[in-house]
């Protein structure tokens, strides 16, 4: 009873002190609880924070002068890892957390790779993932010369983050034939004037776009955030015709326009100040050890299905191999009532583990009571940490608890964050609140005849600390169907990555069939060597001590039962460095903010920051009831893919079976795949040089990796991720158009015009459309704004391909062009077999130009030593105008 009123009286002294989590949200124009994360492999420095705080209070300033006196930044959260010293001013944190955080600080892991970006999966409008500032970037005023002032940079990556804006300059195309174009060249130290050589599309190779930094032109922030003259453009100011990503993305509009379209900016008013109204405040917070608590439904539903058992396996791999080592664990259950089945306790070694897995539930009866089961959980780790702040409960169950919303309240000011995981089709629908509150993960399992489902849900909840090398990484989750007396052989890769802490798992639905595992070097583990539970008979477990072997093991498996069953195969590792990342898939799926609210499926597959391309990334959606839906993920930048070639792999999910709860689980494989650097985009403007007081001053260019720096060869891995989503289908169509084509491209090519993009499919990126329509216009806003009305572009005799193929369409360039300098816009509609249309496409741009005869500086020898000198090119057409 004391302790009951100790929790009481922390829970009411809590009150008092609310926290957000990382969820940055807007109050009164000032944006409050932006969390920033240190990541534990940076070494400490003071002045990593000292000047964080005071780039984020520079660009509070800048961000409010931008947005017109809107939008300011109130307070913020700098979480400090563990591996930094502890000191009196850094504060236990609560549901804070490094993988939650809206901006990290990390090494890139690659040298000289400081370029500060955004992490965006989604399109227009939606909002990012995270933003990355290197130390070196955070500590080296020198780099403020090539991005700019520090504030600014945040501003600038803010809007990519906040508000689903997009970079307004184009590294693959920075020049582009404009009416309003004006041009001069410098070579080294002398000016003369030449027109840079051009081939009908781009300028020669080394132009160089150098700004005068005292005119008074506006720019963009998108674009140069250095430029003391910049704004975000509005629709009277925005370069329409750039060839660039906001263009491509938000349909030629502004950033200013969709900006407004926000609900930040619908939710807010000008502020009648010429400065933000408050100074921006700080929190330090610490992170520590983990503290969760298990809390286990084990009422009588959960009798039904295996359910029980398969807990009991799915509970025994968390705690066996995935929560780290010097975490806290306690287990409690619950039916009609709590109970307590092991106190809060440390893990230091393997029989802490076992001795924790011993005390996992194998009865189930009863009521459901999850407030019951919630309250001895916070009990439980506030009895022995003294707060539930920073602790963590892991609350699984299948049924509903009529009283679930008395404790609603209550959770949201513990500090503690709840991960849910729903079990089978019955689970409340209130459940996933408690994460939604919390910052906690929402994860669901449908039913199965044999546990890696539940395995697969269970292995999501990881510390999200950011420190890699302690990191639990599913290698494989797979259910075979084994016909009586049938061989089943599948391999397991382990790259060299990983291979510490490396566990291996076969369970089966019926009776124990007959298997063996062999290495890559031969070298056999037959059924003696795994662990069989006396109170779990149908999971066996081998543990490989040391660093497991490089290469594919081999699981060999005979299925010596009289009747089909199911067999499942499950592996996981560790790092086996702890200074080199290891390959890591992340899955996520939401309701894209666009038309028809469509449902995407994401993969994120890197190493570390770089991410890896040409992998084959496989994703597997259930729901209970329905049959699993299989999807190929492209990163091909059509269809749901926003960026070709940047590690994350997407796709639409058009196969819905009305309102519930979604399970997605991405299989990310490689066969001797290379990791290489693709360069991070919408990230801030790296500046080649500027012109002031007509002088130029040239800053070092942009680093260049050599193949050797930036590609690793990995060999063959797997890795496997999991994600929920509840979806309310209330109101959705129940069929789909073609998605937008986003990757139009027009080149000239034997005095013909070439049209090139990616097929749409009749349904999204799914299948195939029944035909095109193509136009054509001399003017862009006039295609994009009366496709309709515009000049038609015969293409009755291309048959659309199936969806991610590449479709090709010649055009005689004299139906369209009279003279020379002719620039002819082209976009593209798809529409389905039930003449549903996609949104008009990105709009192409093709120019006939015949060059005039070489007309060159004296000065000016291809084979002299400054031809590989940098051509600077002062070009007058800017992101934003003069209105």
């Amino acid at each position: 009873m004391r302790l009951m009123r100790s929790l009481i009286f922390l829970l009411s002294f809590q009150l008092l002190h609310v926290a957000k989590g990382s969820m940055v949200w807007l109050n009164k124009n000032g944006y409050e609880d932006l969390v920033v994360a240190i990541n534990p492999q940076v070494p400490e420095d003071a002045n990593i924070i000292l000047n964080t705080m005071d780039m984020i209070k520079n660009a509070s300033n800048y961000l409010f002068e931008m947005t017109k006196h809107r939008f300011f930044f109130k307070s913020v959260k700098i979480v400090i890892p563990k591996t930094w010293k502890k000191k009196s001013n850094y504060l236990r944190l609560k549901t804070e957390s490094y993988d939650k955080a809206d901006v990290i600080i990390a090494d890139s892991y690659i040298k000289h790779a400081d370029d500060p970006y955004t992490l965006q999966y989604g399109g227009c409008k939606e909002k990012g993932q995270y933003i990355h500032f290197t130390p070196n970037f955070i500590l080296n005023d020198n780099l403020t010369e090539v991005y700019g002032e520090k504030g600014r940079v945040f501003v600038h990556e803010w809007a990519h983050y906040r508000w689903g804006v997009f970079d307004e300059y184009s590294s693959d195309m920075p020049f582009y034939v404009s009416r309003n174009s004006g041009e001069a060249n410098c070579n080294r130290d002398k000016c003369e004037p030449r027109r840079c050589r051009y081939d009908g599309q781009l300028y020669e190779k080394g132009c160089i776009f150098i700004p005068d930094i005292q005119q008074n032109i506006s720019w963009s922030v998108m674009y140069s955030q250095y430029i003391p003259s910049v704004e975000f453009c509005d629709k009277t100011t925005h370069n329409s015709e750039a060839p660039n990503m906001q263009n491509k993305m938000c349909n030629h509009k502004s950033t200013w326009e969709v900006i407004m379209e926000s609900d930040d900016f619908c939710n807010s008013a000008v502020v009648n100040t010429s400065a933000p109204p408050s100074e921006t405040t700080f929190m330090l917070l610490q992170t520590q050890d983990r503290a969760v608590a298990l809390v286990l439904d084990v009422s009588g539903s959960m009798s039904m299905y295996n359910r029980i058992r398969h807990l009991r396996s799915a509970a025994g791999v968390f705690l066996l191999h995935i929560i780290e080592i010097g975490s806290w664990v306690g287990i409690v259950t619950f039916d009609s009532d709590a109970s307590e089945k092991a106190p809060l306790q440390q893990i230091t070694s393997e029989a802490a583990r076992q001795k924790l897995v011993q005390c996992l539930p194998t009865i189930a009866n009863g009521q459901t009571n999850i407030c019951a089961g919630i309250h001895k959980g916070l009990k439980l780790i506030a009895d022995k940490m003294y707060t539930t702040n920073g602790s963590e409960i892991v609350l699984l169950t299948d049924g509903e608890d009529p009283g679930m919303a008395a404790c609603l309240d209550v959770v949201k000011q513990t500090g503690a964050k709840i991960h849910t995981i729903a079990l089978g089709p019955l689970a409340a629908k209130e459940l996933e609140e408690f994460s939604k509150l919390t910052g906690g993960l929402r994860l669901y399992s449908v039913d199965g005849v044999v546990p890696s489902k539940l395995i697969e849900a269970f292995s999501a909840i990881t510390s999200g600390s950011g420190d890699f090398s302690e990191q639990s990484i599913q290698l494989e989750s797979k259910e075979l169907v084994v016909l009586h007396s049938e061989w089943m052989n599948t391999t397991v890769p382990v790259d060299k990555t990983v291979g510490n802490d490396t566990f291996f798992s076969i369970a089966w639905s019926l009776s124990q069939p007959f298997f063996f595992l062999r290495d890559p070097k031969g070298k056999e583990y037959g059924i003696s060597d795994f662990t069989i539970d006396d109170s779990n008979p149908n999971t066996a477990r081998l543990s490989i001590s040391g660093t497991a072997e490089v290469g594919d093991w081999q699981f060999c498996i005979k299925n010596i039962h009289t009747a089909t069953q199911v067999i499942s195969v499950t592996a996981a590792s560790r790092p086996a460095h702890s200074d080199i990342p290891p390959v890591s898939i992340t899955a996520y799926m939401n309701r894209a903010n666009r038309a028809f609210n469509p449902v995407v499926v994401y993969a994120e597959v890197s190493q570390g920051f770089v991410p890896v391309l040409g992998a084959t990334v496989i994703a597997t959606i259930e729901k209970d009831g329905a049959a699993a839906v299989t999807l190929e993920l492209l990163d091909n930048g059509a269809g749901a893919d926003t960026m070709k070639n940047d590690g994350i792999y997407s796709r639409y999910f058009t196969s819905l079976q009305g309102t519930g709860r979604y399970s997605l689980k991405v299989n990310a494989h490689g066969r001797n795949t290379t990791t290489r650097l693709r360069l991070k985009q919408n990230q801030a403007f790296y500046i080649p040089g500027y012109r002031e007081n007509g002088k130029i001053y040239m800053n070092a260019p942009r680093r260049k990796f050599s193949d050797k720096a930036i590609q690793v060869n990995l060999g063959s891995f797997n890795r496997i991720s999991t994600s929920s989503l509840v979806v309310n289908t209330e109101g959705d169509s129940s069929i789909y158009p073609p998605c937008k084509v986003t990757d139009l491209h027009a080149r000239l090519e034997n005095k013909t015009i070439v049209l090139s993009w990616t097929a749409p499919g009749g349904d999204f990126d799914n299948g195939k459309a029944d035909h095109y329509i193509i136009k054509s216009s001399e003017n862009l806003l006039d295609l994009r704004n009366n496709f309709d009305h515009a000049t038609s572009v015969n293409c009755s005799n291309l048959i659309p391909k199936e969806a991610g193929r590449e479709e090709f369409l010649k055009i005689k360039p004299e139906n369209f062009i009279t003279e020379n300098d002719t620039i002819i816009y082209f976009a593209i509609r798809a529409v389905d077999d039930t003449s549903l249309i996609s949104e008009v496409s990105n709009i192409a741009q093709a120019t006939w130009f015949i060059p005039p005869k070489a007309s060159v500086p004296l000065d000016y020898d291809d084979n002299n030593n400054g031809a590989n000198s940098p051509t600077i090119f002062l070009l007058m057409a800017h992101q934003c105008h003069a209105a």
